[in-house]
Formats: C-alpha cells, sequence, structure tokens
C-alpha cells in the first residue's frame, strides 16, 4: 500500500514539476523579451494563485527529489523488504513536510530591510 501511493504520488509530482517549469520558462522568456513583458509576468506571478501554485510545486519538488532518492536505492537493489519499504515510506514523508516547512519559510518569511 506504501509503495503503491507513493509511486503514483511521484508520479503526479513529476507533472506538476513540468507545469511548474513551464511557468518557468514564461518568467525568463518575459525577462528576455523586455521591460513591458516582464512587467506582465510580474503582475500575474504577484497573486495569491500564483502563491499559492508556486506552494504546491514546491512541495512537489521536496516530495519527488525525496522519494526519487528512494527509488534511486530499489535501483541499487536496497530495502525491498516490506519493512524496509514501509520504513522508508514514512521517512519521505517526514522528511518532504519539513524540508517544505524550510523552504516555504524561506521563500516567504518576511526580511529586515525588504519592501
Amino acid at each position: 500500500m506504501y509503495t503503491m501511493v507513493l509511486s503514483i504520488l511521484h508520479r503526479f509530482t513529476g507533472v506538476a514539476l513540468a507545469l511548474g517549469l513551464c511557468a518557468l520558462v514564461y518568467w525568463l522568456l518575459s525577462a528576455a523579451a523586455g521591460e513591458s513583458a516582464y512587467g506582465q509576468a510580474a503582475w500575474l506571478f504577484r497573486g495569491w494563485a500564483f502563491r499559492a501554485l508556486l506552494l504546491a510545486w514546491l512541495a512537489s519538488y521536496c516530495f519527488h527529489f525525496l522519494n526519487g532518492l528512494r527509488h534511486l536505492a530499489w535501483d541499487a537493489g536496497l530495502g525491498f523488504e516490506r519493512s524496509h519499504a514501509r520504513r522508508s515510506a514514512r521517512v519521505v514523508v517526514v522528511l518532504t513536510i519539513v524540508a517544505f516547512i524550510l523552504a516555504a519559510w524561506m521563500l516567504f518569511a518576511p526580511r529586515a530591510g525588504a519592501p
């Protein structure tokens, strides 16, 4: 059960990250296109909806990266036993939550002197 759920989530987060990459490419292309194009992109990315998407992409990245390390261990032949698979699943979920909270705090925490 753990393996199936995390495997499906791994695929889902990979798709979410691909969509996030499209947003990143749009932002970079707008920066290269000039001031007015960048202003439009900045206005679009400034809203609460984009911040929610950014948080979702951040959570997706944290999970996808950590679960990808778990898959690499499996590729090396490690952790196939049921107890190891369950333990590594719990570790991935806990580390994902911790990494997401730290990264979100670093991204969105107000800084002294910042506008």
